[in-house]
């Protein structure tokens, strides 16, 4: 059959070419953070702060760069139980009670059904690593594994993402126009292009049938259940490896870990939402959504913990506090501004949205120009980005490096293990790891920004031109 007739719709991503540099680009840049800040030499490694004195074979040393070269990156071992932690999660989706939804209506007709148990899935998960950490303390399997074969686990994690992607691309060639199936591409999937198509994705909502699973829809799936844990278990894994380094753990890195496991949890509490979101109306599956949810995420997202489970620091109660206080800011933002445009939306002469300002467009919805969304036209993305920030400023100037036991030098920290952390010359160097994450989500953040416009665009026309000469501002009021 003749494929879907493809609506106008441009390359995104910087097309082809930023498709290609993404998603050859993005795993090399992981096994970077990986290595320049590590466990064996610093954060960064003492010789990217000396250029001069910079040569392969040191650097292979103070990386930690595998004995066996780049076979050292994987091992049976590690890529078995990633496999086997995919099947557990699997296995809870099947097993554990679940809430039955339909999803919105699609562009050929028909609504999909959706299976919702990942907060029951994840708090089993939870419960059970709790029980372990009980018996056996900050030796429990599971947390030295994570923290010891980290690296392999990473490559499993790349590999499957890309084992998916492949699999959802080639898959996709059999959709058909008009089948009974409620199978459909993505507007911007299928522009004949491989690498871009390969990279946004061609089939909207791939799904699979797994022996005594079941079917999965892989994108839902894969959005909110392996990544998202994963995130969780490396910071509690990391949270035991300063504990087994150094007899105590800080408060920093428990605060991190708490509010990071409360931004998933509530996310998987409120599963049902992800069905309205972009990522699930509009955009096809394909390797820049494998690879964001099951490597990227887990990775990226657990940098902070990472690097406080080698260099711990303490921010006492007023640093605590202040921290505590960017949170709650954020989250008020991100919860308020959200809350209103759901209430006005289902309820527009309730009491609390009554008297917003509006405009109303030529297609019957109606933009709101006052309250929080006559602030910016995404003050919740601004919300969302202020929650970013406690993720980070736990580690402070961060940076370390690591001596050997008997220097001796003033203010070190002291491992069980005889080494010396101190902070010397890579102080402050260290924060391009634990503040990537700031800037990555402020990019993130404008970069769907953008798609939205475009989408309002294409939807209101005039309407929305109006809208932005009343709503100045997209994300930072006053600023951008």
């Amino acid at each position: 059959m003749a494929p879907q007739t493809q609506p106008a719709h441009g390359y995104e991503f910087g097309g082809p070419i930023g498709a290609a540099g993404i998603t050859f680009g993005l795993p090399i840049l992981l096994y970077v953070f990986t290595f320049a800040c590590n466990d064996v030499s610093g954060c960064p490694a003492p010789s990217l702060l000396s250029p001069k004195t910079l040569s392969l074979a040191n650097l292979k040393a103070e990386v930690g760069w595998p004995t066996d070269g780049i076979w050292g990156l994987a091992s049976w071992e590690a890529t078995g139980w990633t496999l086997a932690y995919y099947v557990f999660s699997a296995l809870l989706y099947r097993i554990l009670p679940a809430t039955e939804i339909e999803g919105t209506e699609l562009s050929a007709g028909g609504k999909l059904q959706y299976r919702f148990n990942a907060f029951s899935s994840t708090m089993f998960s939870l419960v059970a690593c709790i029980a372990g950490t009980i018996a056996q303390g900050a030796e429990f399997p599971v947390w030295t594994f994570m923290a010891d074969n980290y690296l392999q686990i990473l490559t499993a994690n790349i590999l499957i993402a890309y084992a998916i992607a492949i699999y959802v691309y080639v898959n996709s060639f059999s959709v058909k126009v008009g089948n009974n199936e409620k199978r459909e591409l993505a507007a911007g999937g299928h522009t004949g292009n491989l690498i871009y198509d390969f990279y946004i994705g061609r089939e909207l909502n791939p799904r699979c049938t797994l022996p005594l699973i079941g079917e999965i829809d892989i994108k839902e799936w894969c959005e909110l259940r392996p990544g998202m844990l994963g995130w969780i278990l490396f910071n509690c894994a990391f949270v035991a490896k300063q504990y087994r380094t150094f007899g105590f753990v800080t408060d920093s890195i428990v605060f991190i870990t708490i509010v990071q496991a409360i931004y998933v949890l509530d996310g998987q509490f409120m599963e049902p939402a992800i069905l309205t979101t972009m990522d699930i109306t509009t955009d096809g599956f394909g390797f820049m959504l494998a690879f964001g949810d099951l490597a990227w995420l887990p990775f990226i997202y657990s940098q902070q913990t990472r690097y406080l489970s080698v260099h711990p620091v303490s921010m006492g109660w007023f640093g605590t506090l202040s921290v505590m206080a960017v949170l709650l800011a954020g989250f008020s933002v991100f919860r308020l501004s959200n809350s209103q445009k759901n209430t006005f939306r289902t309820n527009p002469n309730d009491p609390s949205v009554a008297h917003l300002s509006y405009i109303e467009t030529k297609t019957g919805s109606r933009l709101i120009t006052s309250g929080w969304w006559g602030i910016a036209r995404h003050i919740n993305y601004f919300g969302d980005w202020l929650q970013s920030w406690p993720y980070s400023l736990p580690t402070g100037l961060s940076g370390y490096m690591i001596l050997s036991a008997g220097s001796n030098v003033p203010g070190a920290i002291k491992a069980l293990d005889g080494r010396e952390i101190v902070q010397g010359a890579a102080k402050g160097w260290g924060m391009a790891f634990t503040y990537f994450y700031i800037l990555y989500f402020a990019v993130l953040l404008v970069h769907r920004d953008g798609r939205d416009d475009e989408k309002c665009q294409r939807k209101y026309g005039a309407d929305w031109e109006k809208y932005k000469k009343i709503v100045k501002y997209r994300i930072i009021p006053g600023i951008y």
